[in-house]
C-alpha cells in the first residue's frame, strides 16, 4: 500500500508539472508560430537535432544508473560528476566541429553561427549535479516539481521577449543557455550530497558497464525520433521542417506528457517491487488502462480537427500541416502505450530488450520513410512513423510477456 501511496503522490506532482508547463510550451509555441516563420523553426530544428544526437552517442546512463543503485548513491556522486563535465566538454566540442558540414548537409549557411552558439548548452548542463536525480528516485516529486517549473518559467519568458524583440531563433537558443545555467545553481543549491571533482576507476568503470545498454537504446530510440527530421530537412528543406516539427510537437504533446509523467514515477516504483512480479504486474495493467482511458479522446479530437486546431494554437500559415498532424495523432496513440512498457525493462534491468526493440523500429522507419516522403511529403514522413511504430508492437508485448513471467 505504501508503494501506491508514493505512485498516486508522484503521479499528481509530476502530472501538474506537465499540466503547468504545457500550457506554458502551448502558449509559448502559439506565441512564437506567429513571430518566426517555418523556415526559422526549420533552423532551430537542426540545432536541436544536433545537440540531441552528440548528447545521445555519448550517453553515460548515469540518472539510470544511480536510481537502479539498491544502495546509498553518494559513493557514486563525485565520479558522476566529473563523467558529466567531461561528457559536456566532448558534446561541445563535436558540435563545433561538426557546425559547418552539417550546416552544408542541410543546405542551410546560416545554421552554423547558431549551432556555435548552441554549443555552450551542453558545456555548461555537464557541470549538473549528479544527486539531482534523487528527486525521483527517493519519489520526492514536490521539490522536482518546484525546479523544473522554475527553469521552465525562466526559459519560456526569456524565449518570447527575446524572440519579440529580435525576431530571431538566436532568442530561442539563449533561452536554453539561461535555463541550463539555472539548472546547475539550482542543483547546488537544493540536492545533496554536493560533488567533488574526483576521480575513481573502479566507480566509473561501474556506472559506464551498467550504463553501456542504455547508450545503445538511445542511439537507436534518437535516430527512430529524430531521423524522419533529418530525412525531411534533407529532401524537402526548411519549410517543410518546421511544419513537420511542429506537427509533430502538436500531435504528441498531450500523449508524450502522460506517458513522461506514468514513466518517471512507475520507474522508481516498479525499481523498488521488482522481487514480487505480481504487483509489478498488477501496478502494471492499471497504469496502462490509465493511459489507453486518458489518451484516446485527445487522439480523437487532432484527428477529426487538425485545421481547427492549427488555425486556433498556431494560425493560417501552418496549415500545411494538417494531414501530417491527423496521422500523426495515431502515431501519438501507440507511442503512448508502448512508452508505458519501457519502465519496466530499465526497473528490471533488461535495456537491452529496450535496445533490441529500438533497433527493430529503426528498420521499419528505414524501409518506409524515403518512399514515402517523396511520393507525398511530410504527410508521407508522418505515414512512416505510424507503420513503424505500429509494426513493432507484437515484439514490445512479447517481450514485456517474458520479462515478467
Amino acid at each position: 500500500m505504501g508503494f501506491l501511496k508514493e505512485t498516486i503522490r508522484g503521479v499528481s506532482w509530476m502530472g501538474s508539472l506537465r499540466i503547468f508547463s504545457r500550457f506554458l510550451t502551448l502558449l509559448k509555441t502559439a506565441i512564437l508560430a506567429r513571430l518566426l516563420v517555418p523556415a526559422q523553426f526549420g533552423v532551430f530544428g537542426i540545432v536541436t537535432l544536433t545537440i540531441a544526437l552528440f548528447e545521445i552517442l555519448t550517453e553515460t546512463g548515469i540518472n539510470t544508473v544511480l536510481i537502479q543503485e539498491d544502495k546509498n548513491i553518494k559513493p557514486l556522486v563525485n565520479t558522476a560528476w566529473v563523467i558529466s563535465i567531461f561528457r559536456g566538454i566532448l558534446i561541445s566540442f563535436l558540435v563545433c566541429l561538426g557546425a559547418l558540414p552539417l550546416a552544408n548537409f542541410f543546405s542551410s549557411p546560416q545554421a552554423m553561427k547558431f549551432l556555435l552558439l548552441a554549443s555552450l548548452i551542453p558545456l555548461i548542463r555537464g557541470f549538473i549535479n549528479p544527486s539531482i536525480v534523487k528527486f525521483q528516485k527517493n519519489l520526492e516529486f514536490k521539490k522536482e516539481f518546484n525546479l523544473r517549473l522554475a527553469i521552465l518559467l525562466v526559459e519560456s519568458l526569456t524565449a518570447i521577449i527575446g524572440v519579440f524583440w529580435t525576431r530571431s531563433i538566436v532568442s530561442l537558443i539563449f533561452a536554453l543557455i539561461v535555463g541550463a545555467g539555472l539548472e546547475v545553481v539550482f542543483s547546488f543549491v537544493f540536492c545533496r550530497p554536493r560533488p567533488h571533482f574526483i576521480w575513481e576507476g573502479q566507480k566509473a568503470k561501474k556506472i559506464i558497464s551498467q550504463g553501456k545498454w542504455v547508450t545503445l537504446t538511445g542511439v537507436f530510440s534518437y535516430l527512430v525520433d529524430q531521423g524522419d527530421d533529418a530525412v525531411v530537412g534533407k529532401i524537402l528543406g526548411m519549410g517543410s521542417l518546421g511544419l513537420y516539427q511542429m506537427a509533430y510537437k502538436i500531435s504528441n504533446l498531450p500523449f508524450t506528457e502522460i506517458t513522461d509523467v506514468a514513466s518517471r514515477v512507475t520507474f522508481p516504483v516498479y525499481s523498488k517491487i521488482t522481487q514480487d512480479k505480481t504487483r509489478v504486474k498488477r501496478a502494471f495493467k492499471k497504469t496502462l488502462l490509465a493511459t489507453v482511458f486518458l489518451v484516446v479522446p485527445g487522439v480523437a479530437i487532432i484527428f477529426f480537427f487538425p485545421e481547427l486546431i492549427i488555425k486556433i494554437i498556431l494560425g493560417e500559415q501552418w496549415l500545411g500541416a494538417a494531414q501530417a498532424l491527423r496521422v500523426l495523432a495515431l502515431f501519438g496513440l501507440t507511442r503512448a502505450i508502448g512508452g508505458s512498457v519501457r519502465p519496466i525493462f530499465f526497473a528490471f534491468k533488461k535495456q537491452d530488450v529496450a535496445a533490441r526493440i529500438s533497433i527493430a523500429k529503426l528498420f521499419l522507419l528505414a524501409l518506409f520513410i524515403f518512399p514515402l516522403t517523396l511520393k507525398f511529403g511530410v504527410s508521407g514522413t508522418a505515414m512512416a512513423v505510424l507503420a513503424s511504430s505500429l509494426l513493432v508492437q507484437p515484439l514490445i508485448w512479447k517481450s514485456i510477456r517474458e520479462v515478467l513471467r
